[in-house]
């Protein structure tokens, strides 16, 4: 095991680690010297991407997580601890991304968007915002989206819906946990250059969509995750309750 990464190296939670952003935001902590337990509902997709990270599985480790499921944050919060033995950040990244015509969004998928978007991260940053709580120090960075500060263009209402919550919550946990040393802080992008933006967008239309972001251009998905993982750095200790935009001009605020 190398030196950045000895036994007493900060554990960071990845939830939808496997894949996209949370993929890159996995990779970015590891690389700054985090312990990573990669949580994904494709259990061996997250255990390859352990894999690739740290073949010995001393560093990084893989877990199958239905975050929706009612009692996935309390299973992850104890498959993490009996990995590594502690943990300090918390990523929620795990979402369901649906594009439904507004009028056309059945009360299942309704549900199952909230289910994720909503329910998972709420009960994960309950339940680890109170062993984060316990121990005296934590972080927790949401992943949110532009969806949910302008009413989404791109995506289905019920995801922009879902999204607008997540910054909510976000404030909720902050300012409970804030005085026992947990921070609670969430990511905002706007269109990333990534499958689900090509997907959602299309292809033959991806052209004419990146000419309307103001910048020119998709976000880069590294940078989002350094931002999150400035947020996780022990001295972001101050920022708490926040949300930082990263959407190339599309929202301004």
């Amino acid at each position: 095991m190398s030196a950045v990464h000895a036994v007493s190296a900060p554990v960071a939670v990845v939830t939808g680690g496997a894949n996209g952003l949370g993929r890159a935001v996995v990779e970015r902590l590891h690389v700054d010297g985090h312990r990573v337990a990669v949580a994904d509902l494709d259990g061996d997709a997250a255990r390859a991407v352990a894999g690739r990270l740290d073949p010995s599985g001393a560093t990084a480790v893989g877990i199958t997580a239905d975050i929706a499921a009612p009692a996935a944050a309390e299973e992850l919060l104890a498959a993490v601890l009996d990995a590594f033995g502690s943990v300090q950040v918390l990523v929620n990244n795990a979402a369901l991304t649906r594009a439904t015509p507004l009028l056309e969004i059945t009360a299942d998928e309704l549900a199952d968007v909230v289910g994720v978007n909503v329910g998972g991260t709420f009960r994960a940053c309950q339940v680890f915002g109170r062993h984060l709580a316990e121990a005296g120090y934590g972080r927790i960075v949401n992943m949110a989206s532009l969806a949910g500060q302008n009413g989404g263009t791109a995506t289905g209402g019920h995801y922009a819906a879902s999204k607008g919550a997540v910054l909510s919550l976000t404030k909720v946990f902050a300012r409970d946990l804030a005085a026992r040393g947990v921070t609670v802080n969430a990511v905002s992008p706007g269109p990333q250059d990534g499958p689900v933006v090509r997907a959602i967008i299309g292809e033959d239309r991806l052209a004419d969509y990146t000419a309307s972001v103001p910048v020119g251009r998709l976000g880069d998905p590294a940078f989002v995750a350094r931002m999150v993982a400035l947020l996780a750095d022990p001295a972001a200790a101050s920022v708490t309750g926040a949300c930082w935009d990263a959407n190339g001009g599309l929202y301004l605020r």
